[in-house]
């Protein structure tokens, strides 16, 4: 039976661990269905989800420490996990840029929340501006929208609560797949 553990990493960058991680997991006959990962201020950041035979699975979660011996200053965690049954909705993205400021992701996490949106995956980056030099930031967001959710009215709502705090947004359905 297939199962699905979603595994982390976070550690000093060093040349060859994706590479090196990739290899280990397909030495054991697992797929990596899904991951994120990124440098993040000279600390490599890894978040896979890992789906296979449990014996497998397990043979992973115990050869970790193996793992951490080889990459010095590598800490990895581990969690099983389910998949989730699909919930009626509808699939959104969003995207907003402004000059970098305390609080941007916040006060977008809550307007959401507030509303009873799930943020399926969040993003951001700072850079800075082509002309300027300014210190940018952008966000990015992949929403599930409750059906019954009137989507002209959460548009305009999100965009006055943009306006209000000086945001550059953007939000449309999000393409299928």
């Amino acid at each position: 039976m297939n199962r699905q553990l979603v595994l982390s990493a976070l550690g000093t960058d060093q040349a060859g661990l994706v590479d090196q991680i990739s290899k280990h997991i397909l030495n054991l006959n697992l797929n990596i269905e899904d991951s994120r990962m990124s440098n993040l201020g000279g600390e490599f950041a890894i978040m896979l989800l890992v789906s296979g035979d449990e014996k497998q699975l397990q043979t992973l979660t115990d050869t970790l420490p193996e793992l951490e011996t080889k990459f010095t200053d590598l800490a990895f965690s581990h969690k099983y996990t389910q998949s989730k049954p699909q919930q009626a909705g509808i699939a959104y993205k969003v995207s907003v840029q402004a000059l970098d400021h305390q609080g941007i992701v916040h006060h977008l996490a809550r307007f959401f929340s507030e509303r009873n949106i799930n943020i399926d995956d969040l993003t951001t980056h700072s850079y800075a501006a082509p002309h300027t030099g300014s210190k940018m930031f952008s966000v990015d967001l992949k929403l599930h929208i409750p059906e019954q959710t009137s989507i002209i009215q959460l548009r305009e709502a999100f965009i006055q609560h943009c306006d209000d705090l000086n945001l550059d947004a953007s939000f449309e359905a999000a393409s299928p797949g």
